[in-house]
């Protein structure tokens, strides 16, 4: 069970990453988009929130703190995709877990293994790849910036990672963490519709509430599957099976979105394959 589980969130990761593309490659309000998952994604979590729990004072503190990271690194990743592949883009966000490695290595004084330094040395790689199969001329510009916008949103899904560590290490409330999450969500796309687009009126589309509902009930099924998949299996099979979404994701953009599948692309997404499979392994 635990592998159909993983295996459902992968899928819920995968397509959820599909549509933040078709989201972003038109120019409507990103915005209003993140304030709508955010809606559904809290509405959703109320449901399932035990509010008799002791720990709120540390549940509200790290919610606050992972909700910037994750609607930060978000919002990052939605302007990345205007301007690169869905596969590259997702591969490189998915490699977050490098960053979280480090930060264990420097900070926490982990062990330093053969298999995590292979791992990070073979991310490394993967983006180094989508670099030499960025285009030329004037297009090259735009898709490096879409990579820089890009590894920056996986350092910051990394800085959301390590604080949902230190959250539960503190005993803060999973549910309610996930609650706060998405209020986060709410206030962020909100700001980013005042400071960045500068208005509300004609941020909220139709298609604005269709892709960002689809999209708030993929990031619930993504976190509930993971949940079911990490309680009836071992971490060591589940993460690295959850990781593995950008796969079904370079797929669809090939499919659907008729994305080239060049050969150093080729090579960087199975770097990243290579480097998150080193990293369970570490």
């Amino acid at each position: 069970m635990a592998v159909l589980f993983a295996l459902a969130c992968c899928l819920c990761s995968a397509v959820n990453d599909f549509v933040f593309r078709l989201y972003a490659r038109k120019t409507r309000s990103r915005g209003a988009y993140v304030l709508i998952i955010g809606l559904v994604w809290t509405l959703v979590f109320l449901f399932f929130t035990d509010w008799r729990v002791d720990s709120w004072g540390e549940t509200l503190i790290w919610g606050i703190i992972s909700g910037i990271f994750s609607v930060a690194a978000n919002i990052l990743l939605i302007e990345g995709m205007s301007d690169n592949d869905v596969g590259i883009c997702s591969t490189i966000y998915r490699l977050n877990l490098v960053v979280v490695a480090l930060w264990a290595f420097i900070v926490l004084g982990e062990t330093v293994t053969t298999a995590k330094i292979s791992g990070i040395l073979f991310a490394l790689a993967a983006v180094f790849m989508f670099f030499l199969d960025a285009p030329r001329g004037k297009r090259r510009g735009e898709v490096e910036r879409g990579f820089y916008l890009v590894g920056l949103a996986s350092l910051l899904r990394a800085g959301m990672g390590l604080s949902y560590k230190y959250a539960f290490l503190q005993g803060a409330d999973r549910t309610g963490l996930l609650v706060i999450n998405g209020v986060l969500w709410v206030i962020g796309g909100g700001l980013y519709i005042l400071l960045k687009e500068r208005n509300l009126g004609g941020k909220f589309s139709r298609k604005s509430w269709n892709y960002g509902t689809i999209s708030g009930l993929l990031v619930c099924g993504i976190v509930l599957f993971m949940a079911l998949a990490l309680q009836h299996g071992d971490a060591a099979v589940v993460l690295p099976l959850a990781q593995m979404s950008f796969l079904g994701t370079c797929g669809l953009g090939i499919l659907f979105l008729h994305e080239k599948l060049s050969l150093k692309k080729t090579v960087g997404i199975i770097a990243g394959v290579i480097c998150i499979l080193c990293m369970s392994l570490a």
